[in-house]
């Protein structure tokens, strides 16, 4: 980073249930940030993939109707163009860096990523590959299990196999009468259900199948905490203190609700108190799946822990909320970095890791050149 004046970009909404929930986190982040070090520009994106200019976006965020914004802005667009739902990303000159903070699909997934990948343009947060592999709970298990890290049994169930699992079936090989029912990919608890009976079973798998085509059947972990951890960082990523959810008693888990609709009733304590040893275990456990899925930037990790205090990682989440109620920055702030510090240091860590991929060759170069004594020279 330089001592001029950056360019920041915030590219939010998407095509995902957690829209709105994107546009919350951007507007505090737009708030929050440091004017006196960045001009920001705003990029939302609708529904429908379309990516409204600067002035559109603010027009949002200054309280008009986005579906009004998109009628008058829509119908003056080329969309016979493939091109003309991202040209936007061109009126706005020498952006220095991008901030995604869309939730969910199209950008936890690897999507974005790939497109500020092309635009040669550093970006906060994990890369293609990392964010694809760690938004897909399956294979974020697979990996986890490979390096160690203790997280809860589960079985999967497609549409190519679901005639082969019932709720007795699944109970049985989980040793669990409660289970969780899990859409693979996708986020904020929706398509998830608690069940205990065959009955919730089949309704909660036809639910969780229209959000994807893979389902997670988890045993549940019943113990008196559900509690997160925020990453910061990238090959060398720290922890910050360690917070506790506790949901009203009628509700059967951390809804989408409790998350983003009525937060009312949920009780947060941060820092929480566990045992001795725990809480250093959550943070030795959030990471070593942070290094071991190749994250960079930020997480903010979900752990369950169990009667007898035993944590099981539950969920990572690479492009965690920034709303008000959002855990990730409160729990930096009880650990001694403010909002507005917390997106300095993303920054950071977006040029830190881009200037490490820049010396990353692409083309062969072959052994005992000058080309490839530059590139040498260039990593030391």
């Amino acid at each position: 980073m330089t001592d001029k004046k950056l360019h920041l970009a915030l590219l939010f909404g998407g095509d995902s249930s957690e829209h709105d929930v994107s546009k919350r986190s951007a507007h505090n982040i737009y708030e929050a940030v440091d004017k006196n070090k960045y001009d920001v520009s705003l990029f939302l994106i609708t529904r429908d993939g379309i990516i409204l200019s600067n002035e559109d976006s603010l027009r949002v965020f200054d309280g008009e109707e986005e579906t009004e914004v998109v009628n008058e802005v829509v119908p003056k667009m080329d969309l016979s163009n493939p091109l003309e739902p991202i040209i936007n990303l061109n009126k706005e000159k020498n952006i220095d860096v991008f901030f995604p903070i869309i939730h969910g699909n199209l950008g936890e997934d690897g999507t974005i990523q790939g497109l500020l990948r092309l635009l040669q343009k550093p970006y906060v947060g994990s890369g293609s590959l990392a964010s694809g592999m760690a938004y897909d709970k399956d294979i974020t298990k697979k990996i986890l299990d490979v390096v160690g890290v203790r997280n809860t049994n589960y079985v999967l169930v497609t549409p190519e196999n679901d005639h082969d699992w019932n709720y007795e079936k699944i109970s049985e090989r989980l040793n669990s009468k409660i289970l969780f029912i899990k859409p693979s990919r996708q986020g904020s608890s929706i398509g998830i259900h608690k069940v205990e009976n065959q009955s919730e079973y089949a309704e909660g798998m036809k639910d969780a199948l229209r959000y994807d085509t893979k389902v997670l059947v988890e045993e549940a972990i019943e113990g008196p905490e559900e509690v997160e951890i925020s990453i910061l960082g990238n090959e060398n990523p720290k922890g910050s203190k360690v917070g506790a959810i506790k949901v009203p008693a009628s509700d059967a888990f951390y809804t989408y609700d409790n998350k983003f609709v009525d937060a009312s009733k949920v009780e947060f304590t941060i820092p929480v108190a566990l045992p001795s040893g725990v809480a250093d275990e959550i943070t030795d456990m959030a990471i070593k799946a942070f290094k071991a899925l190749e994250l960079k930037g930020m997480a903010r990790i979900d752990f369950l822990v169990s009667k007898d205090y035993t944590p099981y990682l539950g969920e990572i989440n690479t492009l965690p909320g920034f709303t008000n109620i959002s855990l990730y920055p409160q729990l930096w702030e009880a650990s001694g970095i403010s909002y507005t510090e917390l997106i300095d240091k993303l920054i950071e860590l977006a040029f830190e890791e881009f200037e490490r991929q820049s010396k990353i060759a692409h083309d062969f170069i072959p052994l005992n050149s000058g080309d490839q004594k530059k590139v040498y020279d260039a990593n030391k």
